[in-house]
């Protein structure tokens, strides 16, 4: 398994949900109802999803520090546990900081998150909800 060069998903960390889920509705960007819920929603957008996330509890299940958190997460889905777990090696020994060991995630999948050198957040995942295509894209249903 080698860490694709490819993006899932990206990650913004909001002030207020529903505001910024209006905001891309009004742009005329098509909300998953299925996949998204009170607490998150989710966009597709052609081969990447964009999620929109409460600041707050993003910088919390990413296990940021306050001070080194800019907000947003890129993130890779993957199809396993064991792949999660082989890409974070891979980031590591390619000069990633560790911020998050993989374990389990609150959202019932399992995660691991990693600070690329100039510290941009990079979540590997794997979603049961959301396997990826064998691309790496995600479809979510609408």
């Amino acid at each position: 398994m080698r860490c694709y060069p490819g993006l899932s998903m990206l990650t913004l960390g909001v002030e207020n949900l529903d505001r910024a889920t209006q905001f891309y509705e009004r742009l005329g960007w098509r909300l998953s109802h299925r996949a998204s819920g009170p607490a998150i929603s989710f966009f597709s957008l052609n081969h990447l999803v964009l999620a929109l996330y409460p600041f707050d509890a993003l910088r919390a299940d990413c296990g940021a520090e306050a001070e080194s958190f800019r907000g947003q997460s890129l993130a890779q889905n993957h199809a396993s546990a064991e792949a999660v777990e082989e890409v974070t090696r891979e980031a590591l020994a390619a000069g990633a900081r560790l911020v998050k060991a993989p374990g389990q995630a609150s959202w019932g999948g399992f995660h691991a998150v990693v600070a690329d050198p100039d510290g941009h957040y990079w979540e590997f995942a794997y979603n049961p909800a959301f396997p990826p295509e064998p691309d790496g894209s995600i479809h979510l249903a609408h």
